[in-house]
């Protein structure tokens, strides 16, 4: 009577558990989970993907100072999130001058200076490391409003 008792517990906790692991399959399936950011691995990435001419001007702490106030550009624009926000209302448009000149005026607060020929690299390729995990989409097509005709 026991074993059949014990038997019979066990099979309901494997139908259980069964049922649990389908129905979290199915979710990841339809939504997976978002990509994760690793300022260790996005240094990693950035260091071996930027141009050596750029690489020789800055030092490994340049640079992961520069990758930090980047991050903290997205996090004051509302595109880095901690999970605690489900969307961001709207398409946001981030890198180019505008992340450019926040690294620039927060380096020169802290201490360090950079010239933009050195931030626009950097930036780029975390860009480009982001949109290799999936964490943001592929560049905007923004239309170009220029008067000069040669443009």
């Amino acid at each position: 009577m026991v074993a059949v008792v014990v038997f019979l517990a066990f099979g309901v906790a494997c139908l259980i558990a069964a049922i649990v692991v389908l129905r979290e399959a199915k979710r990841l399936a339809v939504a997976p989970p978002p990509p994760t950011y690793s300022m260790d691995e996005a240094y990693d990435w950035v260091v071996q993907h930027l141009p050596d001419l750029v690489a020789a001007t800055l030092t490994p702490a340049d640079v992961r100072r520069i990758l930090a106030f980047q991050i903290e550009y997205f996090e004051r624009r509302g595109v880095a999130k901690n999970g605690s926000q489900l969307n961001v209302p709207g398409e946001v448009i981030v890198g180019g001058a505008e992340t450019v000149d926040y690294i620039l005026a927060r380096s020169k607060a802290t201490g360090e200076e950079y010239l933009p020929e050195q931030i626009y690299p950097v930036v780029e390729t975390q860009l480009a490391y982001l949109r290799a995990i999936g964490a943001v989409g592929p560049p905007s097509r923004v239309e170009r409003h220029d008067t000069d005709p040669a443009g």
